[in-house]
């Protein structure tokens, strides 16, 4: 009996948070499109490119979507069939709500494993070929918001580079080596710089050489060198990335890279835990979304309860960018800052569903 509850319950979950993502899929994309729009006509960029662009960022919107559907999708799953009385059927054939739970719970697996994912293994790739798209039909290039454009610390080197082409190879670079006592031993300029995957190094041309040497200086012009560095393109695309949108091993392999270069990672490491906790997400928003089907004969109707949960979830990914944000700013654990809104959330639940039981 239970089995056969549990596969009706998952079919009219499953279904209707599918139906919602899709919903907010379509609606995120018209807005994206529309943002796009002021770029068409600029440097190539035309209406396909736009449409692609939109369609490529597409996984991360339902990366970032998802646990919000759940929540919606269950909530109107759960209180359509207490309006219909199943859901009192249900507790009267010996369903508690602790067995209700049990059931939410194996149902929600279904959405932690696809969350993780397409976060993981979708959305990652997709939002790095996107921004190449765009880049390369904008005929724009990647670079800091600084003049002098991107710095970045490799051990006992600080590398400017001026220009990071949507293929990610570099132009105008500029690397500035210091001994261990800090002195400048030798500024190289390089014209530009490919990345040799075969050998691991980064193949510069065009090179110009300053050396310290005590009371003289002197210049070396070479054509090639080959600079050994962390530094991989995978490290540098950042750039085109936002941390969230990275995936776990991109973000571990950026943290170890500012780590080592003693250079403040808390932004990267707040993204890396909240990659790790965010797909369980959806398990909280099925607890959140019980207890209102619990009260359907005290509370309004399908359309208020649907209601409520868009006003829930929008708080979720407010409260999740919120606590982000003062992450950074406060130095607080990266733990505590991205575990706090799905705890939050999660206490709420309890506490409803406690409240429910007594009543």
């Amino acid at each position: 009996m239970m089995k056969v509850l549990s596969r009706y319950l998952m079919r009219e979950i499953v279904g209707a948070t599918f139906m919602v993502l899709l919903a907010f899929l379509c609606l995120f994309a018209f807005f994206d499109f529309l943002n796009e729009l002021d770029s068409i006509g600029k440097g190539g960029y035309e209406l396909h490119h736009a449409l692609l662009y939109v369609a490529m960022i597409l996984p991360g919107r339902a990366y970032e979507l998802l646990p919000i559907a759940v929540l919606i999708g269950t909530l109107y799953s759960l209180t359509t069939l207490a309006r219909h009385s199943e859901i009192t059927v249900m507790r009267a054939s010996g369903m508690s709500t602790l067995k209700m739970l049990r059931v939410l719970a194996g149902i929600g697996v279904i959405f932690v494993v696809a969350t993780f994912v397409i976060g993981e293994y979708i959305a990652p790739p997709a939002e790095r070929a996107a921004q190449q798209w765009r880049l390369t039909a904008t005929s724009s290039t990647v670079s800091s918001q600084l003049k002098s454009g991107l710095w970045v610390k490799d051990g006992p080197r600080f590398v400017n580079v001026q220009t990071l082409q949507p293929d990610r190879t570099m132009e105008k670079v500029r690397i500035y080596e210091f001994d261990d006592q800090h002195a400048l031993q030798s500024v190289t300029e390089a014209a530009g710089g490919r990345y040799r995957t075969d050998e691991n190094i980064w193949r510069l041309s065009g090179i110009r050489q300053t050396r310290f040497l005590g009371n003289r200086t002197e210049v070396v012009d070479m054509p090639e060198l080959d600079w050994k560095s962390e530094l991989t393109p995978e490290v540098l695309s950042v750039l085109m990335v936002l941390p969230e949108r990275m995936s776990v091993t991109t973000l571990v392999a950026y943290v170890n890279h500012l780590r080592e270069n003693q250079q403040n990672s808390d932004r990267y490491e707040i993204a890396l835990w909240k990659k790790l906790i965010y797909p369980f997400a959806a398990l909280v928003m099925m607890a959140l979304a019980l207890p209102f089907a619990l009260t359907h004969d005290r509370r309004g109707g399908v359309s208020m309860k649907v209601f409520l949960g868009v006003m829930l979830g929008v708080g979720f990914y407010l409260l999740n960018g919120l606590f982000s944000n003062l992450g950074v700013i406060n130095n607080w654990s990266p733990p505590l800052a991205a575990v706090t809104p799905s705890f939050l959330f999660l206490l709420a639940a309890a506490a409803l569903l406690f409240w429910v039981d007594r009543r």
